[in-house]
């Protein structure tokens, strides 16, 4: 409890330092707000997002491709992640498993979800860091030949294109 107390009263001494330093700048320089001054984003942190994590895919999300096909691989190293410019779905929002359109280095490629970040509570789905897709072409035979991180093991329950990606996966959780 103490130590509680201890926080907030630093807090509280923090807050009447900066309210300090705030009534002296606006003493020396009148016509200047400091507020405006305060908002500024610090230097360096323009890549900064403070906006929560989403739980689904939907257009303009940014993909990271998980197999080893060349097209992935040119993207990676040219900093360009592929985007989702389609969810072939009818409320248009995708979850791992789902067949997306995605544009990647000028092209329209298609490809599945298998692995989607954000706080799904799910007792037996695992939960990633990135948003995972795997490449396939028109037919659903996939792009690469070897997938380079676990997919879940929840996906070999689905039926359709889904079998040609397991034979390549390497790891399930």
């Amino acid at each position: 409890m103490s130590g509680c107390l201890r926080s907030i009263a630093d807090v509280t001494s923090h807050f009447n330092k900066l309210n300090l330093v705030a009534t002296k700048f606006h003493s020396l320089a009148p016509n200047k707000s400091p507020k405006l001054l305060a908002s500024k984003p610090p230097e360096g942190a323009s890549n900064f997002s403070s906006t929560s994590a989403s739980q689904h895919i939907m257009k303009l999300t940014r993909m990271r491709v998980v197999d080893n096909s060349a097209l992935g691989k040119a993207a990676q190293v040219a900093g360009k992640p592929p985007r989702v410019i389609h969810v072939y779905k009818k409320t248009g929002i995708g979850h791992t498993g789902d067949k997306v359109l995605l544009a990647i280095r000028g092209q329209k490629t298609r490809g599945y979800i298998v692995g989607c970040k954000g706080k799904r509570h799910y007792p037996m789905k695992p939960r990633f860091d990135t948003n995972n897709v795997v490449l396939v072409d028109d037919n659903g035979n996939p792009l690469g030949t070897r997938i380079k991180v676990p997919i879940g093991s929840h996906l070999r329950a689905n039926e359709g294109d889904f079998t040609k990606l397991l034979a390549i996966a390497t790891k399930f959780v």
